[in-house]
């Protein structure tokens, strides 16, 4: 390696208070018969400061865990504030208007049913 290259690798630069930085939660993606069950990871997360928007065909998920604490001194704290995203392109066989969304204990959960169109059915033969 040349002494360039090893210069740029170890330079920092200042960010400026605009950009953030995101960190991508882990998902789990379930297809059932109905449609598909989307989990993410996203510890110390809170409905208050959870974000799920769909534009187009642009699902966006994103969730802030904030230093928060409860009231009294802290003897040892890890965790620290974090911003969550991930965006995720929809196939078009989903039925936007019926997509739910849930959070428990950090875990968001969204149902995503599959469209009428897209659904198997039985066709009655005469």
């Amino acid at each position: 390696m040349n002494a360039m290259a090893k210069k740029e690798t170890n330079s920092v630069e200042p960010v400026s208070a605009k950009e953030r930085t995101y960190l991508a939660p882990d998902v789990n993606i379930f297809e059932l018969e109905q449609g598909y069950v989307l989990e993410a990871d996203m510890p110390g997360v809170n409905k208050d400061h959870l974000e799920v928007t769909l534009e187009k065909n642009s699902l966006t998920l994103i969730g802030e865990r904030t230093d928060e604490a409860p009231p009294g001194t802290a003897v040892y704290q890890e965790s620290k504030p974090v911003t969550y995203r991930r965006v995720f392109e929809v196939d078009p066989m989903i039925d936007t208007a019926q997509i739910r969304a849930q959070i428990n204990q950090g875990v968001l959960t969204l149902e995503l049913p599959k469209a009428e169109v897209v659904k198997p059915r039985k066709i009655a033969v005469e």
